[in-house]
């Protein structure tokens, strides 16, 4: 089974709070961004690489890649999965890797969302996949940065 160590969604994937923060506090060695449009965006995969610690490797797999080949990882692999919704995080659940923790961090504010955390934003489309990995046992979590409490996550579900 692979060693997942925590699942994130933000919308800014490998950036400086998840790059020294959150991989200090989860303690991993491969950030896995799991996104259709960075597997295929070089120039984008080059930038994330610059914010990723030393020592730390990155891999940039679409959601079928991830489903696909996650299995594979060695033991040694100590893995923080990084997505761009929860709608991706479902796929990745529902393809089969396995994830029981998703911590939500940020999903910013765009056209048809609601505000419903300090930084996060939801549609409709999102509140069902929120739904859907609760309904598979998932455990979801609101929170920033580890260094500040955790939100309620009953805020994910407000209309």
């Amino acid at each position: 089974m692979p060693n997942i160590l925590l699942t994130r969604i933000d919308n800014r994937l490998i950036h400086g709070q998840v790059a020294t923060q959150w991989n200090s506090s989860v303690g991993s060695n491969l950030l896995l961004v799991a996104n259709d449009k960075v597997a295929e965006d070089k120039m984008r995969q080059g930038l994330m690489d610059m914010a990723a610690p030393n020592g730390v490797a990155t891999r940039y797999f679409t959601i079928d890649k991830t489903i696909e080949v996650i299995h594979k990882a060695a033991d040694r692999q100590k893995i923080f999965i990084i997505v761009e919704s929860p709608t991706d995080a479902l796929r990745l659940i529902e393809g089969g890797v396995p994830i029981k923790k998703v911590n939500v961090g940020n999903m910013h504010m765009s056209e048809g969302k609601r505000q419903v955390a300090t930084s996060v934003a939801v549609d409709d489309a999102d509140v069902e996949a929120f739904k859907k990995m609760q309904e598979k046992g998932v455990e979801l979590e609101i929170r920033r940065v580890p260094s500040i409490a955790a939100e309620d996550t009953s805020k994910l579900f407000n209309s």
